[in-house]
């Protein structure tokens, strides 16, 4: 994202002092020969000498995309071969899809409106968003700046994230940030690059990545879903912590966000079902206190379904999953 060693060569041997004899040798001669026997210097420093500077950036462009064809294919054969574990979930679901039908800045720009809303909710304000600048053709950096917080905040954009969306807007028409910039930048530098943009933490940066970009070695080791499936896949004790993750899923390199997605289906299979509804009458319930401890087993019930729902929604509000 080494440095190869440069070594000097051997100083070759001085010749033999001359005899007192032939001590009357022109001093021009004497130090010809000393400097010939001088070792020569090396074209450039050694590694150690001044290093250069590493550069903020680097654009080396990434592997293949999982969009690209056979490339998912290529992945499931690997992490059957590592993971005999895993190929059980891949055996239980069919192949994901690693296509997003948006550029990079109409995906960042869902991203933000989506953060911390209910799917349900937050596909409304998204909508609505749609409509206000004319259709998803319109959705450019330059449209969205020039949209005030009272617009957005009439359609249900809270003033936080509308200072977010002008911020993104803003980073790409300074030129900090584009569509294809982001497309050739390697996954360090798109970090580093992306965070620094208001509201986009590690998480959205790593959803993006993978269902925006489809990189194919992308693992959100903060993710709850991920965490949680790793615990279910390999009957651990306790949900590992994130900086556990790397470790437990290295075998998985390097097709960690395929890992990933099977991961989220994993949770998603695990989801309990609605209890059946109970009829509610005298003879079920003879009394107001048997009606209250009722109530209370179903919200129950439905807090424990919601509580994993909460972990598959990122896949939800998320283009190209497949």
């Amino acid at each position: 994202m080494g440095e190869q060693s440069l070594s000097q060569p051997k100083p070759q041997p001085l010749s033999p002092s001359p005899p007192a004899a032939a001590a009357s040798t022109s001093t021009s001669s004497s130090l010809a020969i000393a400097a010939a026997s001088r070792p020569k210097k090396a074209a450039h420093p050694p590694p150690n000498s001044n290093p250069p500077k590493k550069p903020r950036l680097t654009f080396a462009i990434p592997g293949r995309p999982l969009s690209a064809a056979g490339e998912v294919g290529a992945a499931i054969r690997h992490l059957r071969d590592a993971d005999p574990v895993l190929a059980a979930v891949i055996d239980a679901h069919d192949a994901p899809v690693f296509q997003c039908p948006h550029r990079p800045f109409h995906s960042l720009v869902r991203s933000i409106l989506y953060q911390q809303l209910a799917f349900k909710a937050a596909a409304s304000v998204y909508s609505r968003f749609l409509s206000l600048l004319g259709g998803e053709a319109s959705v450019t950096p330059d449209a969205v700046l020039a949209l005030t917080p009272q617009q957005l905040r009439q359609i249900g954009v809270s003033p936080r994230k509308a200072s977010y969306l002008h911020d993104l807007a803003r980073k790409y028409v300074s030129g900090i940030l584009s569509d294809s910039a982001i497309i050739n930048m390697d996954d360090r530098s798109l970090a580093a690059m992306l965070t620094m943009v208001k509201g986009i933490g590690a998480w959205s940066v790593h959803m993006f990545m993978i269902f925006s970009l489809a990189r194919p070695d992308v693992l959100p080791s903060a993710d709850l879903g991920v965490r949680k499936g790793v615990q279910m896949l390999y009957e651990l004790e306790d949900v590992p912590r994130p900086s556990q993750m790397d470790k437990l899923c290295e075998r998985w390199r390097p097709y960690r966000s395929v890992g990933a997605w099977y991961m989220w289906r994993l949770i998603e299979s695990k989801v309990p079902q609605p209890a059946p509804a109970i009829p509610v009458g005298s003879l079920a319930l003879p009394s107001p206190d048997g009606q209250i401890v009722l109530q209370q087993h179903q919200q129950q019930q439905q807090q424990q379904q919601q509580n994993v729902i909460q972990m598959i929604d990122p896949l939800q509000m998320l283009p190209g999953m497949g």
